[in-house]
């Protein structure tokens, strides 16, 4: 089991781009209108980088085809199906061990948990890593509307006027994007939550090739993930503090801000959480920082006891 706790931070930059949309198509937002990203929009490309890489992940979309009397679709297969394609047949209660062992032989369970009721089990596993809400910090972002002309006549269009030529040849459709935003997610790492199923003998618990497997994805997968929607996210920035055991920090991301660079000028993202960490230096064992260096600067840079690092080359700064 891996000895530390890890508190952090992890930054995207969505340019001209969706990074979380809400049921309307534009970029997700607060009451009082503040954008912000989920923690499923975060964890989705994570676990679809995992995917790729050929790890067992379960709690992904997977298709299967449904015939019905003679039509067939597409259609998502069921938790129990995704389960079973997996780890092979499930057998039932009696077995309830041996499935609570293979639900963490699955990389997305072992880092963010999992609910699983099915076959009369109901097993819930509180996660190791734990995501919150990503708040936009730049203040002058704006959703932007393109329409989209398809290549197809619409077949519901009906002839009355030569105003509906268009609509008689074209569909249309949107896109709707950001014009620039910079979310930024707190993140902590708790590997005392597995401390009972290590009790139970149903694994070995968070350990430091987890973490090094979840580093990676955090660091990268929004930059991979380049649907649609999503080109045009990347990762920007990423802190991590890496400490004893029982040190307890507050949610990081809150005492992170984001300049925006005037007349060509870097942005600059402000870490304001180095007066608490100094005076706790002694329970850390080490501070990263992750970053675009050909787009962003970090204040304060050059810090005693903090490590820089190019956030695609992963080469020290």
């Amino acid at each position: 089991m891996m000895d530390k706790r890890v508190y952090g931070v992890l930054g995207i930059s969505s340019i001209m781009a969706n990074w979380n949309a809400d049921f309307s198509g534009y970029p997700k937002t607060t009451s009082d209108g503040r954008t912000f990203g989920s923690d499923k929009a975060f964890k989705y490309p994570i676990k679809k980088m995992w995917n790729d890489q050929g790890e067992k992940v379960l709690y992904i979309k997977s298709m299967c085809m449904f015939d019905k009397k003679g039509e067939v679709s597409l259609i998502p297969k069921t938790l129990k199906e995704r389960y079973e394609q997996l780890f092979g047949k499930m057998e039932g209660k009696k077995n309830a061990e041996q499935v609570l062992s293979n639900l963490f032989q699955a990389i997305d369970v072992k880092n963010f948990g999992a609910t699983f009721a099915e076959s009369g089990m109901n097993i819930s596993i509180t996660g190791a890593v734990q995501i919150g809400q990503g708040f936009n910090h730049y203040g002058d972002t704006e959703p932007q509307e393109q329409s989209i002309l398809s290549p197809f006549r619409d077949p519901s269009a009906k002839e009355k006027s030569k105003e509906d030529e268009e609509a008689k040849n074209s569909t249309l459709g949107t896109k709707i994007v950001s014009n620039e935003a910079h979310y930024f997610y707190p993140f902590s790492i708790n590997p005392l939550a597995y401390k009972e199923f290590v009790e139970l003998g149903v694994t070995e618990g968070y350990t430091e090739e987890d973490y090094a497997k979840f580093k990676e994805a955090a660091l990268s997968a929004a930059t991979s993930f380049a649907t649609n929607a999503k080109i045009g996210c990347e990762n920007e920035f990423a802190l991590l503090v890496e400490t004893e055991p029982i040190l307890y920090l507050p949610t990081l991301s809150g005492y992170v801000d984001f300049i925006k660079g005037k007349d060509g000028e870097l942005n600059t993202i402000k870490i304001g959480i180095m007066e608490l960490l100094e005076k706790v230096m002694n329970r850390i064992y080490s501070i990263q920082v992750y970053y675009n260096p050909y787009t962003t600067q970090i204040l304060p840079m050059k810090k005693e006891g903090i490590k820089y690092y190019n956030i695609f080359t992963r080469e020290e700064v």
